[in-house]
């Protein structure tokens, strides 16, 4: 049993932190008061944007160098796209649902097409990814050093150190507040003198660019090439984020939970004590349990009171 979840826990780490980057940048869009239902589609915009630049880049420079660049690229185009997004929801007032659907069929059709002009066959596919590296002395402590500091990706802690800025920032900073303000009371933000506007732009550019980078990170972790979706993990991280309450710690739980589920279904033909349980039940069990845990946490849930509400600044 214990050589098993040694043999499992470094897989579920690795599905689990684009989850976790994926369902912060939700939780900053939604915490301001806009729905970001495109998460799905902004992980494939990061995807490509990853791919294409590291595409370009590995031939001419050192592959660890051009990962890194293909990441910053992956963040940068994620928060320019989102911006169609914004634009939509804060200055026109549309529908943040309908918005973030349209951002999805935008994004996968956008990328594959551009992929195919690139290639030609849709798909990009990178020469080398990140590398799996134990934690000096630290992968060596009993028990703990097996499961969480050996054989990890560097992202991995790229990441975890965003999730703990990300809850200094929101409940530690000025700015943290004015974000949490505009999504639970924007009319009374907007009379304190806060620009509810351009908090609710930074926070949904921000959620571009936290699920771009989550897109990249599937890349140069496990995945290797651009194909055009991302399996929807963007909608297991919207879970994650309904599930984990719309709090970072609470967030970093759920994804590690839906990020293990989905590590049972993708690695049980490796694992001889999975092997036996029929492939489909497998693969169904990641949502399966996500739709039990909606079912069961729907009624405690705590979202932000003006989620989902267009700001109108003339209206009280």
């Amino acid at each position: 049993m214990w050589s098993t979840i040694v043999q499992i826990f470094p897989y579920a780490i690795t599905y689990t932190i684009p989850l976790v980057i994926v369902a912060l940048g939700g939780l900053y869009s939604e915490r301001s008061g806009v729905v970001n239902i495109g998460l799905d589609g902004l992980m494939v915009c990061g995807s490509f944007a990853g791919a294409l630049t590291i595409y370009k880049l590995q031939p001419t420079m050192s592959s660890s160098s051009a990962i890194w660049i293909g990441l910053l690229a992956a963040m940068a185009a994620g928060a320019v796209f989102s911006l169609l997004h914004a634009f939509a929801c804060i200055n026109l007032n549309a529908n943040q649902v309908i918005s973030g659907t349209a951002i999805n069929m935008i994004a996968y059709a956008l990328t594959v097409f551009l992929a195919r002009n690139v290639t030609g066959s849709g798909n990009i596919h990178i020469t080398s990814g990140l590398a799996r590296r134990n934690i000096p002395m630290l992968s060596s402590i009993p028990i703990v050093g097996k499961l969480f500091f050996s054989q990890t990706y560097a992202t991995t802690w790229v990441v975890l150190l965003i999730l703990l800025i990300s809850w200094f920032v929101l409940y530690k900073t000025a700015f943290g507040l004015r974000l949490r303000a505009c999504g639970e009371h924007p009319h009374a933000a907007d009379a304190a003198g806060i620009n509810v506007y351009r908090i609710r732009y930074a926070a949904v550019m921000i959620s571009g660019a936290f699920a771009a980078l989550g897109g990249a990170v599937i890349l140069v972790t496990y995945s290797g090439e651009f194909t055009g979706n991302v399996a929807g993990l963007g909608f297991l991280a919207l879970a994650s984020l309904i599930f984990g309450q719309w709090k970072p710690l609470g967030i970093l739980g759920a994804t590690f939970f839906f990020g293990f589920a989905s590590t049972i279904a993708n690695v049980s033909q490796v694992v001889p004590a999975l092997a036996a349980i029929p492939g489909v039940i497998l693969k169904v069990f990641p949502y399966v349990v996500t739709l039990i845990a909606l079912i069961i946490f729907s009624k405690s849930s705590q979202a932000p009171k003006a989620a989902g509400e267009p700001f109108d600044h003339g209206k009280r």
